[in-house]
C-alpha cells in the first residue's frame, strides 16, 4: 500500500516509516520545511510539502493514497482549544478525500482517564477532561464509518518511549530535574501512568492499516501501570539528584498529568489485532542509559 503520514518527521514517525517501508510499503510524508524533508526522506519516505492546516494538500495526499496516518498535532499546551480545532479541520479534510473508498484512516490519540480504574478501549474521557477536544475528534473520526470510511483510533499512553526521545514527558521531566536539581513527583507519587516503546507503537499503527476493523479503538500501552514515584526515583539515581515530592505547579502544564492516576490496559487490543509488546518496558528503558547520555 502507498500510506500517506502526516506528522512524518515526528517522534512516533521515526518508527513508523521504517516499520512500514520494512513491510513492504510505499510512503507519503508530510513535511512543512526543508529540515522536516530532509528527515521524512532519510526515513525512507516520499515527500509531500505543506502544513497540518494545508488543507488542500492533505486532501491531495489522502487522495494519493491507499492509506493515511495522521500523526501530526499542535503539542502547544498554553492554547490546546487551537490545537484540538486545527486537529479537527485535519481529520476533517482527511476523511472527505477517503469517503466512499473503505480505505484505512488511522489517527493518534491519548488513553482516557478513569478514575478509580484501568482504563480500556471501550472508556471514554470526561467531557470535562483536558483530553476531552481530542475525544470529540476521534468520535468524529469513527462516525465517517458510516460514509465508507476505514475508520481506526490508535491511542497513545503517557509515555511512547525510547532511544531518540528529545521532546516527550520523560524528556521533560528529566530536563526539569536537572535544572532544579530534584527529580521531582506530584503527591505520594503513587499515581500510575501507562507507557509503551515506541517501536511498539510502531507495529501498532501499521497492523492498524493493514488488519483493523473499521471503528476500532486500540490501546499501544505496553505497561499499564508505572507509578510516577518510581519514574521519578530512576531519573534522580541516574542524574546523581535527590528525589522528592515537588507542588504540581513547579511543572507547568505537566503538573496536572502527574497528579493524576491514570493507568490503562491493551488487552482488547490484542485480541482484535496480532499485537504484542516485545520492547523494554519504561522502568528498564531508562535504566539503559540512552535519556542521560
Amino acid at each position: 500500500m502507498k500510506v500517506f503520514v502526516t506528522g512524518a518527521s515526528g517522534w512516533i514517525a521515526s518508527a513508523l516509516i521504517p516499520e512500514l517501508v520494512a513491510s513492504g510499503h510505499q510512503v507519503l510524508g508530510l513535511a512543512r520545511s526543508d529540515g522536516s524533508a530532509a528527515t521524512v526522506a532519510q526515513r525512507g519516505a516520499a515527500v509531500l510539502r505543506g502544513e497540518l492546516g494545508s488543507l488542500d494538500v492533505l486532501r491531495a495526499g489522502a487522495e494519493a493514497s491507499d492509506a493515511v496516518v495522521h500523526l501530526a498535532f499542535i503539542h502547544d499546551f498554553t492554547d490546546m482549544h487551537a490545537a484540538v480545532k486545527a486537529d479537527a479541520e485535519a481529520i476533517r479534510a482527511l476523511g472527505a478525500a477517503l469517503e466512499g473508498s473503505g480505505k484505512p484512516l488511522v489517527i493518534a490519540s491519548g488513553t482516557p482517564v478513569v478514575p478509580g480504574h484501568i482504563a480500556t478501549e471501550r472508556d471514554r474521557n470526561a467531557s470535562d477532561s483536558p483530553a476531552a477536544g481530542r475525544e470529540a475528534n476521534a468520535k468524529a473520526l469513527l462516525d465517517m464509518v458510516e460514509r465508507g470510511v476505514r475508520s481506526v483510533v490508535v491511542r497513545l499512553p503517557r509515555s511512547v518511549h525510547g532511544e531518540g526521545d528529545r521532546h516527550g514527558f520523560i524528556a521533560r521531566l528529566i530536563a526539569i530535574a536537572r535544572e532544579r536539581g530534584v527529580s521531582g513527583y506530584v503527591g505520594d507519587g503513587s499515581s500510575r501512568w501507562p507507557a509503551v516503546h515506541v517501536l511498539d507503537a510502531a507495529r501498532l499503527f501499521r497492523l492498524a492499516v493493514e488488519l483493523a476493523e473499521a471503528g476500532s479503538v486500540l490501546h499501544a500501552v505496553g505497561d499499564e501501570a508505572v507509578r510516577t514515584g518510581e519514574i521519578a526515583e530512576v531519573i534522580g539515581s541516574n542524574l546523581g539528584v535527590p528525589t522528592a515530592a515537588v507542588p504540581a505547579e513547579q511543572f507547568g502544564f505537566l503538573g496536572r498529568v502527574l497528579a493524576g492516576d491514570q493507568p490503562a490496559s491493551s488487552a482488547l487490543t490484542r485480541k482484535l489485532v496480532p499485537w504484542r509488546p516485545t520492547e523494554p518496558g519504561l522502568i528498564e528503558d531508562l535504566g539503559r542509559g540512552h535519556y542521560f547520555a
